[in-house]
Formats: structure tokens, sequence, C-alpha cells
């Protein structure tokens, strides 16, 4: 009996994405090939992996067995990627950042091409997601998120807190109406944070635009739509925006560079890493703003 890796790869995908169609597009093949290479799994080894149902494959037994290795299998990979990553000696070679979309969009990018400046031997590849990554599978090696918990898994610095507070736009102001119409993220963003602090603040028909994510929001405070919640880095860098009050504390949050505990002494992650340090500590007043507010407003709710 010969299986590859690739076998228990296949296996696993089809158990962790419930069915073949998206186990194929997740490991690059088409179905047919992953409907042959399973029923090939199955005929080497003489049992049957899955049960097939309108709700999806669902695995029997041995399936279970064989998802279960693939998984011990996966980590003992990815343990030895990690350790090899740390043996380099000079920062050179890939460095996989996640980060939100709006960091990498209005601060992240003029960071980097620092960086690169720096440590020209390392290409860097940024994944801009919202979401947390498996920084233990290596999706990536160094996050950059904004967080009040960060996961108990990685280790990391807190690089600044960041502050929030509602702005408008600067020639809108002095519109009655205009501050009591809002833009906001949905409840489904950040654990509902934005929807519970606006619940207190306005009714439900002042919330004229909802958005599924941060990114936007300062795009319709902008366009005056309405008003709403920016991090103050980047509502005070805005001349067309005006602070409309102090931070609001229940918005705030912290920003945090994180690695894999095996990751940390890879060259590439504690260079990065100490330059990010670096590059963000004097922008920390920005960061939590603390810029003195010019003609401060009162909001209407």
């Amino acid at each position: 009996m010969t299986l590859a890796w690739d076998d228990f790869r296949l296996v696993k995908a089809i158990a962790d994405r419930g069915g073949l169609t998206h186990a194929a597009s997740h490991l690059g093949i088409n179905h047919s090939t992953a409907f042959r290479r399973l029923s090939g799994i199955e005929a080497t080894l003489d049992a049957r992996l899955f049960e097939r149902s309108r709700s999806g494959y669902v695995p029997t037994p041995a399936g279970l067995a064989m998802v279960e290795a693939a998984g011990r299998m996966e980590t003992d990979v990815a343990r030895f990627g990690r350790e090899v990553l740390g043996r380099t000696l000079t920062p050179s070679g890939e460095l996989r950042i996640t980060a939100p979309v709006g960091f990498v969009t209005d601060l992240l990018m003029p960071l980097l091409a620092r960086f690169r400046d720096a440590f020209p031997d390392v290409q860097i590849d940024v994944i801009m997601s919202e979401e947390p990554l498996n920084l233990s599978q290596r999706d990536a090696d160094v996050a950059i998120r904004a967080s009040n918990n960060p996961p108990a898994n990685l280790i990391g610095r807190r690089l600044s807190g960041i502050a929030w507070a509602i702005y408008g736009r600067r020639d809108h102001i002095d519109d009655a109406t205009y501050a009591t119409r809002w833009v906001t993220p949905g409840p489904q963003v950040a654990d509902g944070r934005f929807a519970r602090f606006l619940r207190a603040r306005a009714s439900s028909n002042q919330i004229v635009l909802q958005l599924n994510a941060v990114t936007g929001l300062r795009e319709a405070i902008q366009a005056g739509i309405g008003i709403g919640l920016l991090p103050c880095y980047i509502g005070d860098a805005k001349l067309d925006l005006q602070r409309l009050g102090e931070p609001e504390p229940d918005i705030a949050s912290d920003l945090w560079l994180l690695t894999h505990p095996d990751l940390r002494h890879a060259v590439r992650v504690r260079a990065f890493m100490d330059f990010m340090a670096d590059a963000i500590a004097p922008l920390r007043p920005a960061f939590e703003g603390r810029a003195a507010l010019a003609n401060p407003m009162a909001v209407v709710a």
C-alpha cells in the first residue's frame, strides 16, 4: 500500500470543505481529477472514505482516521518549514504579511517601500484580509491586527493604541440635519462594537448607509453621505473632514504586530517586526488621537 502526501491533503480538503468541488478549487485541480484521485485512494485502501449524501461528503471511520493523520502531517510539515525559516542568517526570501485592507491602503505601502530599501533581498507577499489567518500553517508569517485580545497562541508587540472619533465633512457641519445622518459598519463587524455604539446614539432611520466592513467608511463620509466613526490617524489627516468630538473609548483598540512563536527568531521576521516598531513609534500621537481639535462640534443624536 503506497499513499502520497497529496492523497492525505485531498482527503482532508474534502472533509474540511464538505465535498469535491470546493476541495478541488482549494487544491487547484478540477472536479474530475479530484474524483479520480479519491476513487484511486479508496481502491488502494480497499475502504470507503466518505458517505455521499445530498448535504455533502461525510467521512466514514476510515476517512476520519485519514483526516486525523493528514492533520498531524500538516502540522509537522509546517513546523519543519518554520524551523528552516528560523535558521536563515540574513533577511532574504519571502515574507508573508497579513493586514486589514484599510491599513494597507492608508499606511502600510510607504512603510513597505522603506523596509524594502533597507532589506532588498526580502520579497513581500501582502494578504489583505479582515479575518485572522492561521500563522501556525504559515498562511502568513506576520499579522498586523487591531485587537484588544490578540490570540494567545501568537506572540508579538503592541505598537500603539488606535483611537476612533466621529467625523463629518467640514463643509457640511453647519447643516443641522447633516449630523443626524450616520454611516456605519454593520453588526457583523468587530463583534458588533460599532452597532452597539450607534444604538445608544441614533435611531435606525438615522443610519443612512451601512457597510459590511470598515473599508469604505472614510469615502462615505468624504462624499457627504453622513457622519461616522473613523480611526483618528485617518480622519485627522483629511483636510475635508472635521473631528466632531473627543475619541470614543468604547471603540478604541490596540495595534498589534504578531507572529508564531516558532518564527520569532527568523531573521526576516525579526527584521520586519523591529522595523515596524521603530516606524510606528513616532506615529503614536496620530494613532491615539492626541492631535488638538479645531472647532469641535457637539453631535446631534
